[in-house]
């Protein structure tokens, strides 16, 4: 029985930074990877990473665009949320979700060759904290 409204996981989301990032290979594989959100969390359901195009999330987001994003909060919190990648390299969506931190890894901004967004439109969230838990669809 969920106890948490979106409302309540939303302001918890823009505390959270690192998540654990899900994805599924071609062959079946899962794999898990630590991904940042840069801070950008306005949480309506969508999460949104950079990286580069070569890289296996990318292969694996290809070969299944389901996805799984793994939270630890503070006071024994998790959220899980499930849903759907979609590839982005459109640089005016760039510019919407770029913050100044990122340039550590994206040296020449926006402007940075084979640089990748992720979206992930969540389907649902799960969480639990202490003897509160609960799954809300998005």
């Amino acid at each position: 029985m969920a106890t948490y409204t979106l409302s309540t996981i939303a302001r918890y989301m823009r505390e959270l930074d690192i998540c654990m990032m899900v994805t599924q290979s071609k062959k079946g594989a899962l794999t898990s990877r630590p991904m940042s959100n840069n801070g950008d969390v306005k949480y309506s359901g969508s999460s949104y990473f950079f990286t580069y195009e070569g890289s296996q999330k990318i292969k694996d987001i290809e070969a299944s665009p389901y996805i799984s994003l793994n939270f630890e909060g503070k006071k024994d919190l998790f959220i899980a949320v499930s849903g759907k990648a979609k590839l982005i390299r459109n640089k005016t969506l760039f510019e919407e979700h770029w913050v100044e931190s990122l340039g550590q890894w994206f040296e020449k901004g926006i402007d940075t060759p084979g640089m990748v967004l992720i979206h992930v439109k969540g389907n649902y969230v799960q969480y639990w904290q202490k003897n509160k838990e609960g799954k809300i669809k998005l």
